[in-house]
């Protein structure tokens, strides 16, 4: 192998693994994770190619985006684990915990929000 030909493959590798790096950065990297607490509003399967559940908490209190109006804190998620939105979709307006994983960026097959619901903390019914 010539030194031209040795060059060109030494820096084909070096951007193929600079591409998966970035990748794996943008898309499978976890940002943070954290847990979410509210009145679950709705967990819907949707999508076109790659069907997804996704859902909203309402969570208590009110925060204003701007100066004079209010507004309700939503969640808006997706969910990792049939299983996970079978029950969710089961208790609907129950009052959840829910621990979740957020990324840079979605994927088709994960849902279309960067917050990824895999596991429910807890759940119990809302107060009269």
């Amino acid at each position: 192998m010539t030194t031209g030909k040795k060059t060109i493959s030494i820096i084909i590798v070096i951007a193929i693994l600079i591409v998966a790096a970035l990748a794996y950065y943008r898309y499978f990297f976890v940002f943070g994770e954290g847990v979410k607490a509210g009145e679950l509003n709705y967990v819907v399967k949707k999508g076109y190619l790659f069907k997804t559940y996704e859902g909203k908490l309402i969570q208590s209190g009110i925060k204003s985006r701007q100066t004079g109006t209010l507004q309700n804190n939503e969640f808006e998620f997706s969910i990792a684990n049939e299983e996970i939105a079978q029950k969710m979709m089961a208790n609907s307006g129950k009052f959840y915990e829910l621990h979740y994983k957020e990324y840079k960026s979605t994927l088709p097959w994960r849902g279309f929000s960067v917050y990824v619901v895999d596991e429910i903390v807890s759940s119990k019914d809302m107060p009269q």
